[in-house]
């Protein structure tokens, strides 16, 4: 039998505002969207002016990070045409996110969640992502 760690609830609500948090310093309104180690939605965030259409891309971060255990961004890195997953952003119903904003989360090697987030540039979601990681303080 396994025992598995996974976010939850009171984790969800310290990763949304310290993203929440580094999204109004750098003042740009974002949908954050944090999920479980098997991607299943926990908290999600639109802030005032977050982009509508950034809520599924959000989510669909989170869901990717933390179901391949792999930042978005680097299966942006390795989706590029001649690439080794090219075309991998088509799979599982067109959920698997490629554009960075979502990072898995950590802890002593195991994945117990991800979080997606989506509204600026790549680098600026990537940048809010990691700001609701450090809230967590693993």
């Amino acid at each position: 039998m396994m025992t598995v760690q996974r976010l939850d609830l009171a984790d969800a609500t310290k990763m949304l505002a310290g993203a929440r948090a580094k999204a109004e310093e750098i003042g740009v309104p974002m949908c954050i969207a944090i999920t479980d180690d098997g991607g299943n939605l926990i908290a999600f965030e639109r802030m005032d002016g977050g982009k509508v259409t950034s809520t599924t891309i959000a989510i669909d971060k989170s869901f990717t990070a933390s179901g391949a255990k792999k930042a978005t961004h680097e299966y942006g890195a390795i989706s590029q045409p001649e690439g080794p997953t090219h075309g991998i952003n088509s799979a599982i119903g067109g959920r698997l996110m490629v554009v960075g904003g979502g990072l898995p989360v950590m802890v002593d090697g195991a994945c117990v969640g991800g979080i997606g987030v989506s509204s600026g540039t790549p680098a600026q979601d990537m940048e809010v992502a990691q700001a609701g990681i450090t809230a967590l303080g693993i």
